[in-house]
């Protein structure tokens, strides 16, 4: 019993719960503390840093070549784009010239690991909110592509897949009739994916209206990449600041209007058809001539600083490097990585909604821990 001016045992206002980091819609690497009034979250914070291996610094003590293979550790789920962003970053600050060919392969390969990432993307986020089938179906798919990047480089997740100047090997014999192949069955596919989820009133319930951030708030809060153009807001590196060959095809950036979890999906799905129309354009114009530009045998850039970003599947991926001119390994390294931006807007995203809202919310901005923590 309570007497006047003592305080009470329990508040029963408000709670603060833990939400991983064993919850499985967090895989295992990410806490989101929860404020709760009942089943309404009043605030959220992101805890992170659990699969932190220190790759800038450890970027800092190998040589330009060997770094390759460390920038597949990061989003390890679009290591290809990982690869281009930083071997692109390294040929701007040496005034290398990259031939025709390679970056016509480059551009396929990147289309290829955006096809992957978001295959991933759909699948795990369907599944965390009930719709197991869809995982399967994307999971189905993602294998295809996984077979043309192990033919091309032998390996199927780490790829290390680029070289400073160009690539490390040409298309095998019957890599591009394969590649159109795929792409005729992702766009068999993606009509698949919208019976089983775009009408359904089950994922319009756990989508619509859910997570909306308006394009105002989108670009003051960091987002970038499909969660920023389902906000209304045309911006994509791939026009805007055009890389590897991509001056060179006829696309469309799709984007939303609403800016909630639903309009997430309907830019991504789209981004499917986008992607193999890049493709097919790349392979059926694809130039003949040498993979590999005039690289000298000892990388060394000349002292100064530089950065470059390219749209990797989930945003903005950029890279800040340093050079004294001296040394076989960077002075400064430094990764603007996509998820970790986006993932600062998950509290914003969150507030107001339900418990069983806040792993939606985690699937739709589309995180990989390895980036976010690095």
């Amino acid at each position: 019993m309570s007497t006047p001016g003592s305080q009470s045992l329990f508040d029963t206002d408000e709670l603060v719960i833990n939400m991983g980091p064993q919850h499985p819609s967090t895989h295992g690497v990410l806490r989101v503390v929860l404020k709760l009034d009942g089943e309404r979250v009043i605030d959220a914070d992101v805890v992170i840093g659990y699969l932190h291996r220190g790759v800038e610094k450890l970027c800092e003590s190998r040589d330009w070549t060997q770094i390759v293979l460390i920038t597949d550790r990061m989003d390890y789920v679009a290591a290809a784009t990982n690869n281009l962003g930083y071997v692109e970053t390294v040929e701007k600050m040496m005034g290398i010239e990259v031939p025709r060919r390679a970056r016509y392969i480059r551009t396929i390969l990147s289309e290829l690991q955006r096809l992957a990432s978001h295959l991933i993307w759909l699948g795990t986020h369907a599944a965390d909110i009930g719709a197991l089938t869809v995982f399967l179906y994307c999971l189905r798919e993602r294998e295809y592509i996984l077979d043309l990047f192990e033919e091309f480089c032998g390996a199927r997740l780490t790829y290390n897949s680029m070289r400073v100047g160009g690539l490390p090997g040409d298309l095998p014999p019957g890599w591009d009739r394969k590649c159109l192949e795929l792409c005729d069955i992702v766009d068999q596919k993606v009509p698949e994916y919208e019976t089983l989820l775009t009408q359904n009133r089950i994922w319009l319930n756990r989508t619509k209206g859910i997570g909306v951030i308006t394009a105002e708030q989108a670009v003051a809060l960091g987002f970038s990449g499909p969660p920023l153009r389902a906000s209304g807001v045309l911006r994509d590196i791939r026009k805007d600041e055009p890389y590897a060959a991509y001056e060179e095809f006829e696309f469309d950036i799709p984007v939303g209007e609403a800016g909630d979890t639903y309009d997430r999906y309907l830019v991504r799905l789209e981004e499917f058809r986008q992607s193999t129309r890049i493709i097919r354009q790349a392979i059926e114009g694809l130039p003949e001539g040498p993979i590999i530009g005039k690289v000298p045998r000892l990388i060394k850039p000349p002292a100064g600083e530089t950065y470059h970003a390219i749209e990797s599947p989930k945003g903005e991926l950029g890279y800040f490097i340093a050079s004294d001119g001296k040394s076989l390994s960077p002075y400064r390294f430094r990764v603007r990585p996509p998820s970790l931006c986006n993932l600062q807007v998950l509290p914003t995203l969150v507030r107001g909604h339900l418990v069983a809202d806040v792993v939606a919310l985690i699937g739709t901005i589309d995180i990989v821990l390895g980036e976010v923590d690095r």
